[in-house]
């Protein structure tokens, strides 16, 4: 009988000197995973409250399949926090995350083995209150002493925890090394044959593929992957292997192996793409989401969740505003488009007195040099100038208000369109942008398509100043 596998990606929790995401593809690419057919996904924790919440609530409306999995502390607080950002979803785990060494027990958790054991006990109770999907990961676990190890798996799966897994952190084992291991703890563990073992390996040695292959005969049943493996099991490797030599070793996954060229190719481009210093743009954002299709036939509900699908988080009175400028629309359209629904959004949603006032513009562009910007703002009286160059005229011009308030803004999108025809035909911008995580859109319309890019920029701009001030 062939054994299904799970994969859980851990691509979400990877860090490095030049791995940076946007918020946009913190979401695409737990969406991406959803597609290619990971059984888990693992998140960041939650590390600062009100960003953290909004990333996991939106990676846990939109992942349709897998399981989406998010560390908690070992506090109450913790569990209660991670619970309701991640109670949504439509498969949730909460992890409980505890190294087992002595050595990181100490100097990373500042406990004693026998709190540490109470600690596990407690937030795995905990967790268990709110979801019957509990995993508890043993960090470090090669490293630790074993009966220690025994105890602390066995305390786990006696509080609640359906999954447990073993990490080896170091990555210093052989196959054969990691054979005797996970035997030893078959052998020692009360109760592991009730659950789903996990294993998470290390690369260092560049053995991690061939641990994770030969654990599947020794009772391993998940295995931490990572569609950008930074020093982590491949999953683009561990799903061929099983794909080619599955038969062999009587394991499957749920890979869709045909996707996942495409698919990796894509996650890596946005994984390696920073955003460049001297531009106002964040490159490698993901392309927009499944198009969006309304006509006048659909409800309020209908309308609020797609906007809410294309990241917006409107108060009652805003929605009630969108909907009334919905209905006026669709009036005399037949169908409303996402491009359209931004276009709503940012025209009715959370109208601001102005905090910044264009005053001047000045743009030189040529095709043997970099444009360059000249911006005259109006804060409070107060006249703010800024110069920059850049690669166009849109983004020296953004750059140049950048520059001006002495901060960066991701700008989670831009577009442009026509909204009348001839030669003077008027030019309509939507520029979304995110601050706190939340997304702000605005536009601008006018013959001079710079023009209304800037009036746009703006606009948004100043929603996030009127609301960072009210709160």
């Amino acid at each position: 009988m062939m054994e299904q596998i799970r994969i859980s990606d851990v691509t979400m929790k990877q860090t490095g000197k030049d791995f940076s995401l946007s918020f946009k593809e913190k979401i695409e690419i737990p969406k991406l995973l959803d597609k290619l057919g990971v059984s888990v996904i693992e998140l960041e924790p939650i590390v600062h409250a009100k960003i953290d919440a909004l990333r996991i609530k939106s990676v846990a409306s939109t992942v349709k399949h897998s399981i989406v999995a998010v560390p908690v502390g070992l506090t109450a607080q913790s569990v209660d926090a991670t619970w309701n950002a991640l109670r949504e979803a439509k498969h949730p785990r909460l992890q409980v995350c505890a190294s087992v060494s002595t050595v990181q027990m100490e100097y990373m958790y500042n406990k004693k083995p026998e709190k540490m054991l109470q600690a596990i006990e407690e937030a795995i109770c905990a967790c268990c209150a709110k979801t019957q999907d509990v995993e508890f990961v043993a960090e470090d676990a090669t490293r630790s002493d074993p009966a220690f190890l025994y105890r602390a798996l066995s305390a786990a799966i006696a509080a609640g925890a359906k999954t447990v897994t073993v990490c080896d952190a170091t990555g210093a084992m052989l196959p054969d090394e990691m054979d005797a291991f996970l035997d030893a703890l078959h052998e020692n563990v009360a109760g592991l044959g009730s659950v789903v073992l996990g294993l998470s390996c290390s690369n260092e040695l560049a053995m991690a593929d061939a641990c994770a292959i030969a654990a599947i005969k020794h009772g391993v049943r998940e295995i931490k992957a990572a569609a950008y493996p930074i020093n982590r099991i491949s999953l683009r490797n561990v799903a061929r292997l099983f794909s080619a030599k599955g038969d062999s070793c009587g394991a499957a996954c749920q890979v869709r192996t045909v996707e996942m060229n495409r698919i990796v190719k894509q996650i890596a481009w946005m994984c390696e793409t920073s955003r460049s210093k001297n531009s106002p743009f964040d490159n490698g954002v993901a392309e927009m989401a499944d198009e969006i299709a309304l006509t006048s036939h659909d409800s309020m509900t209908a309308v609020l969740k797609a906007v809410e699908k294309l990241g917006y988080d409107l108060s009652e009175e805003d929605g009630a505003q969108v909907w009334e400028a919905f209905k006026a629309i669709a009036a005399r359209r037949d169908v409303i488009t996402s491009k359209e629904l931004d276009t709503i959004v940012a025209s009715a949603a959370m109208q601001v007195p102005p905090t910044f006032i264009l005053r001047t513009y000045s743009i030189t562009a040529s095709n043997a040099s970099s444009s360059m910007a000249h911006m005259v703002l109006e804060k409070n009286g107060e006249k703010l100038e800024g110069v920059a160059l850049g690669d166009g005229p849109v983004d020296a011009a953004f750059l140049a208000i950048e520059n001006i308030l002495g901060c960066h803004y991701e700008l989670d999108d831009f577009q442009i369109r026509s909204v009348t025809e001839g030669r003077e035909a008027m030019g309509e911008t939507v520029v979304k942008l995110r601050s706190g995580g939340k997304l702000y859109s605005g536009r601008g319309t006018s013959t001079d398509i710079v023009g209304s890019s800037i009036q746009a920029y703006i606009n948004a701009l100043n929603k996030i100043t009127y609301e960072e001030a009210e709160g």
